[in-house]
């Protein structure tokens, strides 16, 4: 390749970036290699078409060329890269502008993953509960009884039945605010009052540790769950707000406040969801089966399922298996092997408990 005179890179059309052209005029002459690079490129092209300049082809056609005559000329390689300029200006404006939108996302990410740092370093949230217990009442507090309202603009059965949804608790709200002289700060106060009371009782049926690891793990499943689909509203956000550019607005101060709005309602769901999942989570504790011995002699355990029964016919899994091989109904009526009646619930792979020597299945319990 090198006695041919090295690599000749043809280009068919001129990239909206010079560096993309540089990097194929490199690839003819690597490491001092020989070779040579040359474009062609038409008027019509997208490139000189869009952002080339308006008076090229006039000026071409004045001078008397002919179609498909090749054109050699400094203007053209002028215009050529004022046309790629532009492209290039237009496109660093582009990701600058992609970029401030990409900040507003980052700012809010920053606050969520710090809090989230927060939660999974504490041992103890219960704090941060009571404290989004208190907020979700003077959030309902307020959306019902507006400050400065007169009594009979009061939602009372609103707020009951939110009350109701939320905290798991039947308050005779309404009756409270019949009370003469009555205001909303009383109320809030005396349903902050029986919301933690209510809170203490439920608290108080576990043991310390169980609720704190369901306080701290519910806290963190809802605020992933709600920063998630926060994400995607930005992203949806994002994709409409520059309409507002046709109404004389600028879509990045929209996009600014809306993305707030947006992240203050994720703050008061997450509060809302927290809440409502710990006043209404019932908690289970499993006992777990006996421990075997350490020194105890391990043996492979064979199953098999009965396709009729369901049921594992080999036992298989049970670490008492050979020690319980017949479940009594009636413990205080002896085992007669003569009346099957008196046998129980007997496994499969068990020995037929009429003597024979054989297993249950093969003797009393065959198919018939």
């Amino acid at each position: 390749m090198i006695a041919a005179g090295g690599l000749y890179i043809v280009g068919t059309e001129r990239h909206e970036s010079r560096r993309i052209d540089n990097q194929l005029r490199g690839r003819s002459g690597r490491q001092g290699d020989p070779g040579a690079s040359k474009f062609f490129l038409s008027l019509q092209d997208d490139l000189m078409r869009i952002f080339g300049s308006e008076r090229m082809d006039a000026v071409l056609t004045r001078l008397g060329l002919e179609k498909g005559e090749a054109i050699t000329h400094p203007w053209v390689n002028k215009a050529l890269e004022k046309a790629q300029q532009k492209v290039e200006a237009r496109n660093f404006e582009i990701r600058k502008n992609i970029l401030k939108y990409d900040n507003v996302l980052n700012d809010q990410r920053k606050v969520i993953y710090e809090q989230r740092k927060i939660i999974m370093s504490a041992d103890d949230v219960s704090d941060e509960i009571r404290e989004y217990r208190a907020q979700v009442v003077e959030e309902l507090v307020e959306r019902h009884i507006p400050p400065k309202a007169y009594a009979e603009q009061w939602d009372a059965k609103g707020l009951q039945e939110e009350v109701e949804k939320i905290f798991d608790l039947k308050l005779p709200v309404v009756e409270w605010t019949h009370e003469e002289g009555i205001a909303d700060e009383e109320v809030r106060e005396r349903i902050v009052k029986e919301v933690e009371t209510r809170a203490a009782e439920r608290t108080a049926n576990f043991t310390p540790e169980i609720m704190r690891y369901a306080e701290k793990a519910i806290l963190l499943q809802m605020l992933d769950h709600n920063w998630r689909e926060h994400i995607i509203n930005l992203d949806h956000l994002r994709q409409y707000v520059g309409l507002r550019g046709y109404g004389q607005r600028d879509p990045l101060n929209e996009y600014k406040g809306e993305a707030f709005e947006l992240f203050e309602a994720l703050l008061s769901k997450l509060r809302f969801d927290v809440v409502r999942q710990l006043m209404h989570i019932h908690i289970s504790v499993e006992q777990h089966p006996p421990e075997i011995p350490a020194d105890a002699p391990r043996q492979m355990q064979e199953t098999k399922i009965d396709p009729l029964t369901g049921e594992d016919e080999m036992g298989g899994g049970d670490p008492y298996r050979g020690q319980r091989t017949i479940v009594r109904q009636r413990p205080d009526v002896p085992v007669n092997p003569n009346d099957p009646s008196t046998w129980g619930k007997v496994q499969r792979n068990a020995p037929c408990p009429c003597g024979s020597g054989r297993k249950f299945k093969h003797c009393h319990g065959a198919l018939v």
